[in-house]
């Protein structure tokens, strides 16, 4: 799994319905399959959630998981990944605030609320002010990125982003909070609003394939938006 981000300081459901917009570019929000689905109960004491005042960026990772799945079983790996955050790892919840798989189902993540500006552990430096989506698979170089993924992927940065009136072809600056990530504690960072993983921590995520695509991902966020 490519979520390295602990950070201690601080079937779909029917079709998209778009509140009235708060802001000039706000993108409707896509179907997301709450947490209910894949977790039927869980029994950890997890703490409360921890928020921010807004998602400036998103950050773009992979599992790191086998690419040869079906899609009804995208809940059973979801719960799997769950499992080893929260086992081996001692995290309180799954780090990554949205997956999507082959198919371009999205899946809510870790808890506190879909529209809420959920604090991760996603990217090491970078949780704060940030959400983390992860794309189920693993994509090197050469390996295949499904188009319904990547489609589900924009749609969801655009509705997250514009949330915070943020364009997502843009770039933010962000304060590092840990000195393991690419970035020294306290340096300010100029980063892609819509980012992989590797933009702010040293690691090959979201794979070379993914990368690749991030720069029409974004396009695509930027016109689902509104923008020109």
């Amino acid at each position: 799994m490519c979520a390295i981000g602990v950070d201690r300081t601080g079937h779909r459901s029917g079709g998209p319905v778009a509140a009235r917009p708060a802001h000039p570019y706000q993108a409707p929000r896509p179907p997301i399959v709450p947490r209910a689905r894949w977790l039927e109960e869980d029994a950890r004491g997890r703490p409360p959630a921890r928020y921010d005042d807004k998602v400036a960026a998103v950050f773009i990772h992979h599992t790191d998981s086998p690419n040869g799945y079906d899609c009804a079983d995208s809940p059973r790996i979801i719960r799997y990944l769950y499992a080893g955050q929260t086992g081996a790892k001692n995290w309180d919840d799954i780090g990554y605030n949205f997956l999507v798989d082959r198919c371009g189902t999205i899946y809510e993540g870790r808890a506190g609320g879909v529209d809420r500006p959920v604090t991760g552990a996603h990217t090491q430096g970078f949780n704060h002010r940030t959400a983390g989506i992860a794309a189920l698979g693993t994509f090197t170089a050469g390996v295949a990125v499904p188009q319904a993924m990547t489609d589900a992927i924009a749609a969801l940065a655009a509705w997250k982003l514009g949330l915070s009136d943020t364009d997502p072809r843009g770039s933010v600056r962000l304060t590092s909070s840990n000195s393991l990530s690419r970035y020294a504690s306290g340096t300010t960072a100029l980063l892609p609003t819509l980012a992989g993983h590797s933009d702010g921590y040293m690691t090959s995520c979201p794979g070379a394939a993914l990368a690749e695509r991030l720069p029409a991902i974004r396009e695509l966020a930027g016109r689902l938006q509104g923008r020109r």
